[in-house]
């Protein structure tokens, strides 16, 4: 059934609403050929921001291929290389005959091959004849370039959940070949696009360990404004026949901190609750129902916490910035400087917090935040 609420998958055209100096900067970027790479917490349009980009510059008349690599299950370098492949050989091809035509072409000096009836019996185009070597390596990252090249069409690259590439081993060393594989290659016919939900994880890889230096340009994803999330809310209700006060509207906007993700949803809770006008009890008993989806995922993220995180997460909820200062470490209970340190990280690690570009403590997901607020430490509603 159509909704003007989409909340399950990603959008474009007349659902996909703000973001659009990113799509201008991401495309811009494709264009010359340089890389990007995303990192935003989950749930707050990456892809539909990839989407909407990729849509944009078709119309604009730009031919290329898109290939999307999902590393959400990738534990070990054959993994990530199998799946990496396979995304490629997918993109470009249908048949069999075309699957071992350009494996037979583009991967010949490695292990890598077209099994026939691995194909017909499990759906793999590209298996493993033996085992990794240094050669199938490094043949597979440059993989990219020479189909594009052979093809004579630019190849862009999303590789979701990018931060899963510190559960290979030794995956430092992999990125390092990576790294070399991308520098040796600026021939434009090939970009990446890193998206990660774990930001934390991302800022390590891309910040702190410092990979692919100047060969990834980093586009921060803004909040949507509330005016024009609100616009959007309003006329989704109208087209089935429902009104909203404006003002009502802006509130629940900024309850959500913009979060078109949790907002969709919520207002198609909104919808089903009612005929005509939403009053404030159906908004109320919406974001019950919300909280009530919710609420087990964030028990069992509290749950995981000692003593000392749930004592630094309520200095953040209060608003604290100092954590090491004598007044918050005596005021919370958090024993010492250096326990704050390892404090935060651990809370960084659990993406739950991060830290922004002037080192204030954020709090990731808005609604485990108003959760928290609400019905964990019960602190005064805002």
């Amino acid at each position: 059934m159509d909704t003007a609420f989409i909340y399950y998958k990603p959008v474009t055209g007349k659902n996909n609403i703000g973001r659009r100096s990113e799509q201008t900067t991401v495309s811009n970027l494709l264009d010359q050929g340089e890389n990007v790479v995303i990192y935003e917490p989950e749930k707050t349009g990456k892809k539909s921001l990839m989407q909407q980009t990729f849509y944009n510059m078709r119309i604009s008349g730009k031919q290329f291929i898109t290939a999307e690599v999902p590393m959400m299950q990738v534990r070990s370098t054959e993994e990530f290389l199998l799946t990496f492949g396979s995304a490629i050989l997918r993109a470009l091809a249908t048949t069999p005959d075309e699957y071992a035509g350009i494996v037979a072409n583009c991967l010949a000096d490695t292990h890598f091959v077209f099994d026939p009836d691995r194909y017909a019996s499990a759906d793999e185009v590209l298996s493993l004849s033996w085992s990794l070597d240094e050669n199938d390596i490094r043949s597979m990252l440059g993989f990219p370039w020479r189909i594009a090249a052979a093809g004579g069409k630019r190849i862009y690259l999303i590789l979701e959940e990018f931060q899963n590439i510190t559960f290979l081993e030794n995956w430092e060393r992999f990125l390092k070949l990576f790294e070399d594989t991308i520098r040796a290659n600026q021939s434009g016919l090939c970009s990446f696009v890193f998206l990660g939900s774990a930001v934390n994880a991302m800022k390590y890889v891309f910040e702190e360990k410092v990979f692919f230096h100047r060969l990834v340009n980093h586009v921060s994803v803004s909040e949507i404004d509330s005016r024009e999330i609100t616009d959007h809310i309003v006329r989704g209700f109208l087209t089935s026949g429902k009104v909203i006060d404006r003002d009502l509207m802006m509130s629940v906007a900024r309850r959500f901190k913009n979060n078109i993700w949790y907002i969709n949803h919520f207002a198609s809770i909104c919808d089903h609750l009612t005929k005509g006008y939403i009053t404030d009890t159906t908004l109320q008993e919406a974001l019950d129902m919300l909280i009530s989806i919710h609420e087990p995922r964030f028990k069992e993220m509290v749950s995981d916490l000692t003593g000392f995180q749930v004592s630094l997460l309520k200095a953040t909820l209060d608003g604290c910035k100092r954590f090491s200062s004598a007044e918050v470490i005596e005021r919370y209970h958090l024993h010492s400087s250096a326990n704050v340190r390892r404090l935060k990280d651990a809370l960084c690690k659990k993406e739950i917090i991060t830290f922004d570009e002037n080192d204030d403590p954020v709090v990731l997901d808005p609604l485990f935040e108003y959760w928290l607020r609400k019905y964990y430490f019960k602190m005064k509603d805002e």
